[in-house]
């Protein structure tokens, strides 16, 4: 799986985005005083590349001394085992997500996509052939809980900021002394909910996709608390970094997501909407 040139959007802060076109997942790398930490680690394939690019960006024998997920979704996730085996280094979630951490599916975790089709699909399988799927995604021996001050091992001008919704224990990365958010997918910069924008990737602030959402309703208030934050660059899981608006930008998306659930409600209960 390709994985792009690496680039400095902030202070100490370097993208590299694994995959192209829909599939593209970010991976950022950030330091603190001498050493580094990954935030994310994209599709598993992308593994074997992002180690390759990663080693070469920090020099001969210099790894990162932590793996910290947003979530636990494959696109994000998924290559977290193999490098924290790899480099011999722990990797960090919110509580919440653990339960996911052994790769079966979760009931009780589970979005629209993981119903209509990833659960029927995985059941109509062989049990053998379950079990070593399962195995594959286990990451319950490198996985540890964030602490819930919400501080962020070794790096200690950043915080865990909870944004539940497109995951039970979705989190951003926030470092406030400049105003850089890392959104994963509570917040993308390409429209995932429409055709268009995935094939267009045209940069469009929204929430998390909702066929591979927990919670709508539930991610567009965790939009809005964001931008309350006061954020100066948004660094996304999907799309490029932006820094212009960036707060109106966020607010806009959330109310205008609750524009529509409004609008839902009033079509259900058979009330005429506003003009």
């Amino acid at each position: 799986m390709r994985v792009s040139e690496p680039q400095e959007i902030a202070s100490g802060v370097v993208l590299m985005t694994t995959g192209s076109g829909p599939l593209a997942s970010n991976v950022y790398l950030v330091r603190s005083g001498p050493s580094w930490a990954m935030i994310d680690s994209g599709w598993a394939a992308s593994a074997e590349p992002l180690r390759a690019a990663v080693e070469q960006l920090l020099g001969p024998g210099e790894v990162p001394a932590a793996i910290f997920l947003t979530h636990l979704h494959p696109d994000h996730s998924g290559a977290a085992g193999t490098l924290a085996r790899t480099w011999k280094i722990p990797a960090y979630v919110h509580r919440a997500e653990l339960p996911m951490a052994a790769g079966r599916y979760v009931p009780g975790y589970s979005m629209p996509l993981d119903r209509w089709l990833v659960a029927p699909f995985v059941w109509s399988l062989p049990a053998r052939v379950r079990r070593r799927i399962e195995a594959a995604g286990d990451i319950t021996d490198v996985v540890h809980g964030l602490p819930r001050s919400g501080e962020v091992p070794g790096l200690p001008d950043w915080a865990a900021v909870p944004t539940p919704g497109h995951t039970p224990g979705h989190v951003a990365y926030w470092r406030s002394k400049d105003g850089v958010l890392m959104t994963g997918d509570a917040v993308t910069t390409v429209d995932l909910n429409s055709a268009r924008g995935l094939l267009l990737r045209a940069s469009h602030v929204s929430g998390p996709p909702w066929y591979t959402t927990w919670s709508r309703r539930t991610a567009m208030d965790s939009v809005a608390r964001l931008a309350e934050l006061g954020p100066r660059l948004l660094a996304p899981g999907h799309g490029q970094p932006i820094a212009m608006e960036v707060v109106p930008r966020l607010r806009a998306a959330a109310a205008k997501e609750k524009a529509q659930r409004m609008a839902r409600r009033r079509r259900i209960a058979g009330a005429p909407e506003a003009a």
